[in-house]
């Protein structure tokens, strides 16, 4: 291994012990994130949630479980159910994308006043 090589792995390794300082670039990142992260935890939340309301209404349409649960006849029930199940999984985009030109309207100065100042240093 020549000294070069040495010097990089050094190096590396002494990265990995610094103090990491903050910089501008970090806190546009958190921003950005800030935005973003609460309107896809509530896509993924209510995209699973909708999934499993449309597969109950499909157990309870293909299977024997209304049988099991009391119901006569399923078939009715199952239907509206996973009808109910599918118009939330449709409406799960528009609510997402409704909900993030919200988000981002509201910290659109700070992050383009951020972002300015990264760009003209």
């Amino acid at each position: 291994m020549n000294k070069n090589d040495q010097q990089f792995i050094a190096q590396k390794i002494r990265t990995q012990y610094m103090e990491k300082q903050s910089t501008e670039l970090d806190a546009l990142r958190a921003l950005d994130a800030k935005v973003k992260r609460p309107v896809n935890v509530f896509s993924y939340i209510f995209g699973s949630i909708s999934a499993l309301i449309m597969g109950a209404g499909m157990s309870l349409v293909m299977t024997e479980i209304g049988a099991v649960l009391g119901i006569a006849n399923a078939m009715v029930p199952g239907i509206i159910i996973g009808i109910v199940g599918l118009a939330m999984a449709l409406v799960n985009y528009p609510i997402h994308k409704a909900a993030l030109k919200s988000r981002k309207s509201k910290y659109a100065d700070e992050i383009l006043a951020l972002s300015d100042k990264i760009m003209n240093a």
